[in-house]
């Protein structure tokens, strides 16, 4: 996992003295510099947004930078790679979350306090698989299919909708001398 330390980026795009994330302006420029080091990232990277040291972040912000992260994060523009938030605080949080919401997107982060969690929208049945993943360091659609006893398909487009989604890393291996999509949490 590489961290962006949003502080540091705060302070060479905005020279401003502030620890605030505000403004639609700010949040672009805070994007564009995220995105033209994103591009440099190889791909499979987790890449987190460290808010540890960012004091408020308000909505026009946090669609800005997240929404607009996420929204092209899903659409592939930045190859496969991930993104999470790490160091939010509850007031952070509210603001990223109805950012996400409005735009129905999600992306997992980390709490100040350490705790997991999944911030945006996630409908119920995903909800409960990325759980899962979350629990296990790796898994197969075969292997979520006999736990949950879900069909074979169910279980396979499931774990394809949350990368789609860019919630679980999917990496390609080997196994008893075939080829298996292998799914793990981001975090």
């Amino acid at each position: 996992m590489i961290k962006y330390n949003l502080y540091k980026l705060l302070k060479e795009e905005l020279k401003n003295g502030s620890a605030d994330l505000v403004t639609r302006n700010s949040g672009q420029a805070i994007r564009e510099r995220i995105e033209r080091d994103i591009a440099n990232e190889k791909d499979g990277e987790v890449i987190a947004l460290d808010f540890s040291k960012i004091g408020v972040i308000d909505y026009s912000c946090a669609d800005e930078i997240v929404a607009k992260l996420i929204s092209r994060l899903v659409s592939n523009e930045y190859g496969d790679k991930y993104i999470v938030l790490t160091g939010l605080n509850e007031n952070q949080k509210e603001n990223i979350e109805v950012a996400l919401e409005r735009k129905d997107l999600a992306v997992m982060a980390v709490m100040k306090d350490g705790e997991n969690i999944l911030i945006g929208n996630l409908n119920n049945y995903l909800q409960e698989t990325l759980n899962f993943v979350s629990k296990k360091e790796k898994i197969t659609a075969n292997d979520l299919s006999t736990t949950l006893k879900l069909p074979a398909n169910t279980s396979g487009t499931r774990l394809l909708n949350l990368h789609k989604k860019r919630l679980v890393k999917r990496i390609d291996e080997i196994r008893d001398g075939g080829r298996v999509w292998v799914y793990q949490s981001c975090l």
